[in-house]
């Protein structure tokens, strides 16, 4: 198992390899199909984007909305290819690592390998026992957007898998 810390780096990254486990401890961003679209055209139009994605790790999650006394809901991660059209230009503007769940397209394989990035899967259907790994949610860009808008959360041994890493290698499976 090895530990992952913010901030995130290529170097950081660059002795994974899919297959290895990971505990992620740091801050991430969250964001989902209509938040990826929201960056993804002012990334096409040339503005500015209301959040950095360099050296970030982005998790496809659209959390429920939390109970009394919790930091966030169940926040099980939503199926990645649902981000394949946006992820390429995403992560020309910096983005560094995804989190979510299923396949990733070649074309996402390829940005990987070209901008040193990294794949890594979690399981789907463990939403409440992943919340708990969440220690702080602050909703950043996007609030019309509801479960959708851009956070940054705080976690602490969140446990992931590499499932491509920045050489393209990949877990069987996990590109097609």
């Amino acid at each position: 198992m090895k530990t992952l810390f913010s901030p995130f780096s290529k170097k950081q990254f660059a002795g994974l390899r899919a297959g290895d486990e990971v505990l992620i401890s740091g801050e991430l961003l969250t964001a989902r199909d209509a938040a990826h679209k929201k960056l993804f055209e002012l990334l096409r139009s040339g503005k500015k984007l209301p959040v950095s994605l360099k050296d970030q790790i982005v998790y496809y999650v659209g959390p429920t909305p939390a109970k009394k006394g919790e930091v966030i809901g169940s926040a099980g991660p939503t199926t990645s290819s649902r981000m394949d059209k946006y992820a390429p230009e995403l992560m020309r503007a910096g983005l560094l690592g995804m989190i979510g769940k299923g396949k990733r397209s070649s074309e996402v394989r390829d940005a990987i390998i070209k901008n040193k990035a990294v794949y890594f899967s979690t399981v789907g259907g463990a939403g409440a026992y992943l919340s708990k790994k969440i220690k702080s949610s602050k909703i950043i860009a996007y609030p019309e957007l509801g479960t959708e808008a851009v956070r940054r959360i705080e976690v602490r041994d969140f446990p992931a898998v590499v499932a491509i890493d920045a050489k393209g290698r990949a877990i069987k499976g996990f590109v097609g």
